[in-house]
């Protein structure tokens, strides 16, 4: 079995593979400050209460935003996985001609999510990650990886509202059932998610326009789903796709 980790600012995303098939996946918080130690009981413990065996995990692959903590993972997946993790970096080959100036400053996340995406669903395609920051990211026709936005993530923008001001209250990010708030908590969610979806299918339209070719507009990340219930320009969601893209190219290291 493979061990997917896609290890993000706030959250971490593990996911186990028998094959191609995602059996289970599961979010754990991001923590610098936790010891190799720490991780390694924390990951044996989601698999033992799976009902997955650690000693069956034949191979360990990662991608990550957060390189203080690649050392950390790796002393873990060696010492209680008895594997040596993989991580995925710029200078895999991926399938795409990053346009990024200069190409190695590109989040892997964002390279790691277009490829398996294009993979999945064809190209061109038009990429949407909604996290602790948001990414939208182009890839062309001739598989290029043209870049794209990074904006803040809707949680941002809740906690700066809150941090900022003298009385406005730390909200959960939801949909309201209506844009025009009868409440200071209801007015800033409607503030917040209906502006976001505005911001989000405006920047896509501008894409689309820009690569003037039609493309597949693909959601990932925690809040995909939640955005995309409401977006006119979002036409999949893949809540997994950095896992199943980790799959994918892991597939192609051999």
């Amino acid at each position: 079995m493979l061990l997917a980790i896609d290890i993000g600012n706030t959250n971490t995303s593990l996911g186990i593979f028998d094959g191609e098939n995602l059996i289970e996946h599961w979010r754990i918080a991001t923590a610098c400050e936790r010891t190799s130690d720490e991780l390694g009981v924390l990951i044996r413990q989601i698999l033992a209460l799976s009902n997955f065996d650690y000693q069956k995990i034949s191979a360990l692959i990662a991608s990550s935003v957060v390189p203080q903590l690649n050392f950390t993972f790796q002393k873990m997946s060696e010492k209680y996985l008895g594997q040596t993790a993989t991580f995925f970096d710029a200078t895999f080959d991926f399938g795409l001609q990053v346009k990024y100036n200069p190409p190695s400053s590109v989040g892997i996340d964002r390279i790691v999510a277009a490829a398996g995406a294009i993979e999945k669903y064809g190209k061109p395609c038009i990429v949407c990650d909604f996290g602790t920051a948001t990414t939208i990211d182009a890839v062309n026709y001739k598989s290029e990886f043209l870049g794209g936005i990074i904006t803040t993530g809707m949680n941002l923008l809740a906690d700066a509202l809150f941090q900022n001001t003298s009385k406005l209250p730390k909200i959960e990010i939801k949909k309201p059932e209506s844009i025009i708030g009868n409440s200071t908590i209801h007015s800033i969610q409607a503030g917040i998610y209906f502006g976001y979806i505005g911001l989000v299918d405006g920047i896509i339209e501008k894409m689309v326009k820009e690569l003037g070719e039609k493309p597949k507009v693909v959601a990932t990340g925690g809040f995909a789903k939640l955005i995309a219930e409401s977006s006119e320009k979002i036409e999949i969601v893949d809540e997994t796709l950095m896992l199943e893209s980790l799959r994918i190219f892991h597939g192609k290291l051999n």
